[in-house]
């Protein structure tokens, strides 16, 4: 028999932030307790600011009968000289019945001792106490808070709890409150409680009494509401999936609001009063023919005839808040840009002040330009690090520290400053995530780079290096950003090579930890099979942008079906030439060529080295075409005779042809 159950938790104001983070786990943890007690049935899971609700439309009211079997001991150890043992007694008390109700059964290739019994389901109302407790603790919102005098925590106070399992209110107490069979309506409504005797009856009560437990509902409702302001005023908003799940988070009854704010903020750059409408206050921007207009949306959780006071309450708000930026703003151009300071300021313990970073990204800079040979100017390159780190000492960036780099941008223009200069300064950080853009230009994506390079370099010298999935400084992502960078450019960063040089100026650093660090990532960063990662590395690869080539072709390869159809006669090219040292150079006698195969491969082979191929792709296709050669090869000629001479030559053929496929990746290394 099944009947509704509904378990409401009334709480003061959940923190959106903390809340959303764990909402996605939610469901599923109520999931693992209904498994753990053997309770199967469907529920639907809202929220609102004040209350999370499990709602199941069929619940059972008992358990389903089970059987439980129990393995013991091999009956080598459970008896004795005809007599149980410890083991035998023991298992009997653990089963509870006596040692002559015990059976055996096969397991394995043994006879162990055995028992089976039938569980009869226990009434799910009396377990609904513990599973609740179990869910509310299993939640983990970072942060929980103790009241009065309970040792238990949550995530804010629990003031209210409701169960019911049908028309019968369910007991039980936890957080120092009894459950019951009433609610509260919108806070707008009123504060007296809400009667209900089921589901159904609790559902109606909260609707009419202005609460919308359905979070998809609200989002809906708040969708419609912006469409319909766009409509009216012929503007845009600007939609923030995030911002909207915050909204929807923090409303039971949401309305969509329009206010304005006085045109001379717009004097600020436009992400300054984003920011500010949406870090401080939620607002949603508006957008006048793709400029940022002079208006703001809010969502309203109020419930009224006139909500004018509502709006000019928050323009007052937003008003007070443009006022101090556009103070800071005015201040900070009136100072300019200027390194004067950062030495005040520590990049990290250890890892000396935001002055030195500045020089050391700058010198990290010169190099790989000249490296990459990039063309850009020393001067510019010397001018950009000059200013980059200098907004960190503005009142703007202080106040909002995620504007770093993008107000140096507008200070930097509004001095004057080249314009590849001060987009350099903003794109500084790039990429920022996953998902982020790249820098632009090459000026850009060399400052990049050099800032993540010397970060990298600077945290391995005094200790900071990741550990399991530990990473507070973000250098996996730092090394996935060079990546990127490196291949939008072209740029041929050596992971070797490169940090080698660059690693003299970090006089306790061990350039290897870097490098292995770096080739870790290699494996994380491309999506290929990691066989054929492996095959590129193992033949000294260290350049980026060819990595990249050569594990594309080699994908292409596979791609076609050609590699797996050769793979088997390559490895035994590799296993031929095993022992022979791959970095010397052994030297073909033609002389000494006795048979047509031979001189077949070998003919083959100098015609393919004379050719000239415009890609990896192409390459590896001609030497795969040595195949046919190769098996011929082995089939008709002996490589170990006893003349010593002759058995030298042959595996220097050998060893030349797979040489040539070392240039790309080595065959063997590769499993499909």
């Amino acid at each position: 028999m099944k009947k509704p159950l509904l378990i409401e938790i009334g709480v003061e104001e959940l923190p959106a932030v903390p809340f959303l983070k764990e909402l996605p786990n939610i469901k599923a943890k109520w999931q693992d307790i209904l498994d753990q007690h053997c309770i199967n049935s469907q529920f639907d899971f809202f929220y609102t600011p004040r209350r999370l609700i499990i709602a199941h439309k069929e619940f059972p009211l008992k358990q389903d009968d089970k059987t439980e079997e129990f393995f013991g001991a091999p009956l080598s150890i459970a008896y004795k000289d005809g007599s149980p043992t410890q083991a035998a007694l023991g298992f009997a008390k653990k089963c509870g019945v006596d040692i002559k109700d015990i059976k055996t059964a096969k397991r394995g290739d043994k006879e162990v001792l055995y028992f089976q019994k039938s569980v009869e389901g226990k009434e799910t109302i009396s377990l609904l106490e513990q599973m609740l407790e179990s869910f509310l603790k299993s939640l983990n919102f970072g942060k929980s808070m103790r009241w009065g005098d309970l040792k238990d925590s949550f995530i804010r106070p629990v003031r209210w709890i409701g169960t019911t399992l049908g028309d019968e209110v369910v007991n039980l107490r936890l957080f120092e409150v009894n459950s019951s069979n009433f609610t509260y309506p919108h806070r707008s409504i009123g504060f007296e409680k809400l009667h209900y005797k089921d589901m159904d009856q609790f559902l109606k009560i909260v609707s009419k009494n202005g609460v919308i437990i359905d979070p998809d509902r609200r989002k809906e409702m708040i969708l419609k509401q912006f469409k319909e302001i766009e409509n009216q005023s012929s503007k845009t908003i600007q939609l923030d999936n995030d911002l909207l799940e915050e909204v929807v988070a923090i409303t039971e009854n949401p309305t969509a609001l329009m206010g304005e704010f006085d045109k001379k903020f717009l004097n600020l750059p436009p992400e300054v009063i984003i920011l500010s409408m949406r870090e401080h206050q939620r607002y949603f921007p508006v957008f006048d023919q793709k400029k940022l207009s002079n208006n703001f949306i809010v969502v309203s959780n109020s419930i009224c005839d006139d909500y004018n006071n509502i709006v000019q309450g928050n323009e007052k708000v937003l008003r007070a808040r443009l006022s101090d930026a556009l103070f800071f703003y005015e201040n900070d151009l009136k100072r300019g840009l200027s390194q004067n300071g950062l030495e005040n300021i520590n990049f990290i313990q250890g890892g000396g002040n935001l002055l030195e970073k500045s020089q050391r990204e700058r010198d990290i800079a010169l190099t790989l330009s000249k490296r990459f040979d990039t063309g850009i100017e020393e001067s510019m390159i010397k001018r950009v690090f000059q200013l980059s780190k200098a907004d960190l000492l503005s009142d703007m960036v202080y106040e909002f520290t995620e504007l770093q780099g993008l107000m140096g941008y507008y200070y930097a223009k509004e001095a004057g400053e080249d314009e590849m200069v001060a987009l350099a300064i903003k794109e500084q950080y790039l990429p920022s995530g996953e998902d982020s853009l790249l820098p632009s230009t090459p000026l850009s994506s060399l400052t990049a780079m050099s800032l993540k390079l010397d970060t990298l370099l600077k945290l391995f010298e005094i200790g900071h290096i990741p550990t399991g999935t530990k990473d507070p400084f973000g250098l996996r992502r730092a090394v996935i950003g060079i990546f990127k960078i490196a291949l939008n450019m072209g740029y041929h960063f050596d992971f070797v090579s490169d940090i080698k040089t660059l690693s003299q100026n970090y006089p306790n650093l061990d350039a290897t930890k870097v490098i292995d660090f770096i080739i870790e990532r290699i494996y994380q960063f491309f999506p290929q099979n990691p066989s054929l990662i492996k095959a590129i590395l193992v033949t000294n690869e260290s350049d980026i942008v060819e990595f990249e080539k050569k594990l594309n072709a080699l994908e292409k390869i596979i791609a076609n079906g050609d590699l797996k159809e050769i793979s088997t006669t390559f490895k035994r090219v590799a296993n031929i030439i095993k022992d022979m040292d791959l970095n010397k150079n052994y030297k073909i006698d033609e002389a000494l060529f006795e048979t047509d195969e031979e001189k077949s491969l070998y003919g083959k082979f100098q015609q393919i080295q004379k050719s000239k191929s415009d890609s990896y792709e192409m390459r590896l296709s001609e030497l795969f075409s040595l195949k046919e050669y190769i098996d011929n090869f082995f089939d008709k000629v002996m490589v170990n005779v006893d003349d010593i001479n002759l058995k030298n030559n042959r595996k220097a053929l050998i060893f030349t042809i797979y040489q040539s496929f070392r240039e790309i990746a080595d065959i063997k290394e590769i499993t499909i």
